[in-house]
């Protein structure tokens, strides 16, 4: 089965919001193993959003629009679909009560527009909306099916994948099951990561490899078709044996598992303390810590010392060293971890400084240097890291966050 993707917005095309939905729908699509040849992103204009739906409807087996759904005058993707199949609108007032109960619920009035919400192409039927008041349609029309659902990631997300992908699967015929594992790793670029792999690559068919970047983590992904899931689980575990053996120390996690909450476990092992000292990056390693659950049980706590006198005066940075040998270097570094991890009685601390840009300042824009203390040792790296101030700021981040990991494993020592 060939399934399309129309997101809709105008916000979309003006770059005001990512279209991660179209990501996530190309991906999961693939792994219930349907194709998806096109997507396409449209504004809110009904008669352009009428054509796209034409034009996907002509190509494709199954429609997937995202976004439009709402209750203001800019939602027009049930118009949309009423004009491009010929299709009168048609009111649900069993909806239009569940919609009067929930904002009762609230405690508020209901604005009369959130009855569009209880509106529909003739024909379609209503997707229960556990997350929201918009409900999704499907509608299949001279043998294609139509399925729209809110914009609002996490709406979409859930009914996608309890609704609208299962009915698709059962559509296509597809009753075998599909498992995806990601490897992820750190430390070697796509093209190292594809070279090692590569004879795997090219042999791989039933499970098969795919390799997918993403801020400076290469991730590789194993899939696999079986009669039941654990058939295909079977079929992965030896390919998945073969991609950590080549590729060693640099993979540190699989599927959703993130380096910051394998960082925070392996504290925890060791009943270690972490702290944080960061001058370029400005609280962005401390920020991805602090988002995972329980990282209070490990994490300190940080200092942002962007100017040198919070060096000096937080940290105990001495001044001669920044005077001699500059913010940006490893000496300098290894003073400010050593300095948080004194001033927050921590066993571990990571600390970064650097030349984000856009202008060069002591070094060369992109020169980045990390260094981290533990009871076992302390080292420092100085990176040179490619793009604009924001995507070395983040990938900053991700090589502090791993090389922390490589510490506390004793990982970096053996070098």
């Amino acid at each position: 089965m060939i399934v399309e993707v129309v997101a809709v917005g105008t916000e979309l095309l003006l770059g005001q919001i990512v279209n991660g939905n179209g990501a996530y729908l190309g991906r999961k699509l693939a792994e219930a193993g349907l194709d998806a040849n096109h997507q396409t992103v449209v504004g809110d204009n009904l008669e352009r959003l009428a054509e796209v739906i034409r034009v996907a409807l002509g190509r494709a087996d199954a429609v997937v629009l995202t976004g439009g759904i709402g209750p203001t005058p800019d939602d027009l993707t049930r118009e949309a679909i009423c004009a491009a199949t010929g299709r009168e609108m048609v009111f649900d007032p069993d909806y239009a009560e569940v919609l009067r109960a929930r904002w009762a619920a609230f405690g508020r009035p209901m604005p009369e527009n959130n009855l569009r919400q209880a509106e529909h192409p003739q024909g379609s039927a209503l997707l229960p909306n556990p997350k929201g008041t918009a409900p999704g349609i499907a509608l299949q029309h001279d043998g294609s099916w139509i399925y729209a659902v809110p914009g609002v990631p996490a709406e979409m997300e859930l009914m996608v994948e309890t609704q609208v992908l299962p009915a698709l699967r059962r559509a296509a015929g597809i009753d075998q099951s599909i498992v995806s594992r990601v490897i992820r790793t750190w430390g070697r670029s796509e093209s190292q990561v594809a070279e090692l792999l590569g004879d795997l690559y090219e042999a791989s068919v039933n499970p098969s490899l795919a390799f997918l970047a993403s801020n400076a983590e290469i991730k590789v992904r194993i899939t696999a078709k079986g009669d039941t899931e654990a058939e295909a689980l079977r079929l992965v575990a030896p390919l998945e044996q073969q991609v950590r053996e080549r590729l060693g120390a640099a993979v540190f996690g699989t599927d959703d598992e993130t380096v910051e909450g394998v960082v925070l476990g392996l504290l925890a092992e060791r009943g270690w303390w972490l702290a944080t000292a960061e001058s370029a990056t400005a609280g962005l390693v401390a920020a991805r810590l602090g988002a995972v659950a329980g990282a209070s049980r490990v994490f300190r706590g940080g200092v942002i010392a962007y100017d040198r006198v919070v060096k000096i005066t937080q940290l105990g940075v001495p001044a001669a060293l920044l005077d001699e040998h500059g913010a940006v270097s490893e000496a300098a570094a290894l003073a400010m971890a050593a300095g948080a991890a004194a001033a927050l009685e921590a066993e571990v601390a990571v600390a970064v400084t650097g030349s984000a840009g856009p202008e060069p300042l002591e070094r060369e824009v992109g020169t980045m240097v990390v260094a981290v203390q533990t009871p076992e040792g302390a080292r420092a790296r100085t990176m040179r890291l490619p793009g604009d101030r924001e995507r070395v700021r983040a990938y900053t981040s991700t090589a502090a966050l791993h090389l922390v990991r490589l510490a506390v494993d004793g990982s970096w020592w053996s070098e």
